[in-house]
């Protein structure tokens, strides 16, 4: 199914969580935020969270620096 991944169109498998994506995206470490449909899903719904046909996906992530 399609959702839209920052701004851009991007396949995913059917029934997708959003863990799922972030593993798919290997991401790492515990500094990003996710937002679906302009609403942020705590990380302890990452897991039972399912992705739709057409979310609206945001992926931001802190990066330290100085």
């Amino acid at each position: 199914m399609q959702i839209i991944l920052n701004g851009e169109s991007r396949q995913v498998e059917e029934a997708c969580s959003v863990s799922e994506l972030i593993a798919c995206l290997e991401i790492t470490g515990k500094r990003y935020a996710v937002e679906i449909n302009q609403q942020i899903i705590p990380k302890s719904r990452h897991q039972q969270t399912l992705l739709a046909a057409q979310d609206c996906v945001e992926i931001v992530q802190a990066i330290g620096g100085g």
